[in-house]
């Protein structure tokens, strides 16, 4: 749950008011956008090296064989790898890397980064570029510092000036409309043993929209998420329901056993994840989500790193689960890496707050604003667990979408893989918002049926 402001800290609240709470950006900035920049704030031209082309507005288009909703071909499967970085060549690469990707490269002697030529292939629909675009003027943080105000779609702040902005845009972008997806996760043991929890969720989008009319979007609302496990029978049948604003969070769970729903504000922060197995907080479920109130952000930069993009073989039909996981790690020689530029940002715990990590450092793509790498500390500043969320684009659509999400325990040796639709027939079917079904009383009609 977000902090609520004591009346002392409302009244501090109207004096920082009272100056600007970041400096705002520029018309002239502005109006890079769609030209120097792209619509979503990325550098439009490649790097001086060529090893990272320009960006020519991405993968719009899809084969004429493709159903809606089926998986992905991969539109890159002729790409060739260009070189493979390992323990044995890590110090040729070092620059380009990120302190959890050396640490992988320095503790598992099976693991590998198999490069290959960079393709800036995110694209979104029009209608987000131009809310984008509108907002890089009118879109700004609110006085207490942890959300935004001024618009209801598109990147707040494509040309960032805090950390906070920055996440906020990884919180924020474009995931779709409403849809049903299935997928299982798998928290793998040292030895690669592992048993697969199957999910089902319903997403329902209200932030960024394109298609819901204005009496359809709650104010203030990002997102409906509806979570049902659905195996193994041990677990099957616990739903979570998950009411998403820019402010505050609602979430209910159905017990099965117990046949009833009841409030669930453990569904934040480093409370566990579902079914994890420990190996993730509730706030590592892509990347990150919920309040950015425990954290201060800073924005870091901008840097080259290799890191996933465009895994198509990773998280296509054409393998199955059990060829993915390893113990230890995924199989590298199903994962992509591409060199891409990523904001850094660098979130450290707060005083007076807690956290399981104590410091994160997310890498966000400069094309998409995913967070496609996290480093993640412990309270003695260990590096414990290093995160990378491999990437498709749903060219159909046109949107970068997260694939297979990797969290791994340094420290354990295991490590937790969600995402994996290997196996499933279909990646996503396209719904109709139902609200009802996004209710509590939906959610105990669900559980009951």
């Amino acid at each position: 749950m977000y902090i609520k402001m004591t009346m002392l800290a409302s009244v501090l609240a109207l004096v920082v008011a009272a100056a600007p709470v970041h400096a705002q950006v520029s018309e002239a900035d502005a109006a890079r956008l769609g030209q120097d920049l792209t619509p979503m704030g990325a550098e439009q031209a490649g790097n001086e090296a060529g090893t990272i082309p320009a960006w020519d507005g991405g993968l719009t288009s899809a084969p004429a064989e493709h159903v809606p909703g089926d998986h992905y071909a991969d539109p890159f499967a002729d790409d060739g790898i260009l070189f493979t970085i390992d323990a044995s060549n890590l110090d040729q690469y070092r620059e380009k890397l990120t302190p959890g990707q050396i640490a992988m490269l320095e503790t598992y002697p099976t693991w590998k980064m198999n490069v290959y030529p960079t393709r800036r292939s995110a694209a979104f629909p029009q209608g987000h570029y131009d809310q984008t675009m509108a907002n890089a003027t009118r879109t700004s943080m609110s006085e207490d510092g942890l959300t935004f105000r001024g618009t209801t779609g598109g990147i707040p702040f494509p040309i960032p000036q805090s950390g906070a902005e920055a996440i906020w845009n990884h919180l924020v972008r474009y995931r779709g409309e409403s849809y049903v997806m299935n997928w299982s996760q798998a928290a793998v043991t040292r030895t690669g043993s592992y048993t697969p929890v199957r999910f089902d969720y319903e997403y329902d989008f209200h932030y960024g929209s394109l298609t819901k009319s204005e009496d359809q979007i709650e104010p203030g609302k990002i997102a409906n998420f509806l979570q049902t496990v659905t195996a193994p029978a041990r677990l099957a049948g616990q739903i979570l329901l998950v009411h998403e604003f820019l402010d505050s969070r609602q979430a209910w769970i159905y017990n099965p056993g117990q046949r009833r729903v009841r409030l669930a504000p453990q569904v934040a922060y480093d409370n566990p994840g579902t079914a994890a197995d420990g190996l993730r907080t509730n706030d590592d479920f892509v990347m990150y989500n919920g309040a950015i109130d425990r954290y201060d952000w800073e924005l870091v930069g901008k840097r080259e790193i290799y890191v996933p993009y465009n895994s198509y073989k990773l998280v296509g039909d054409t393998i199955s689960m059990d060829e993915v996981l390893w113990a230890g790690h995924i199989n590298p020689d199903h994962a992509r890496y591409e060199l891409h530029r990523v904001w850094v940002v660098d979130a450290t715990l707060k005083d007076g707050t807690s956290h399981l990590y104590k410091r994160r450092t997310f890498y966000l793509d400069e094309d998409s604003w995913m967070a496609l790498v996290a480093d993640k500390y412990d309270n003695r500043d260990q590096l414990w667990r290093v995160a990378e969320q491999h990437n498709i684009n749903f060219y159909d659509i046109p949107m970068q979408y997260p694939a297979l999400e990797v969290h791994h325990d340094l420290q354990s040796g295991r490590y937790i893989a969600m995402g994996l639709r290997n196996d499933e027939p279909r990646v996503y079917r396209p719904t109709d918002p139902r609200t009802a079904r996004f209710t509590p009383a939906g959610l105990r009609g669900a559980g009951t049926r």
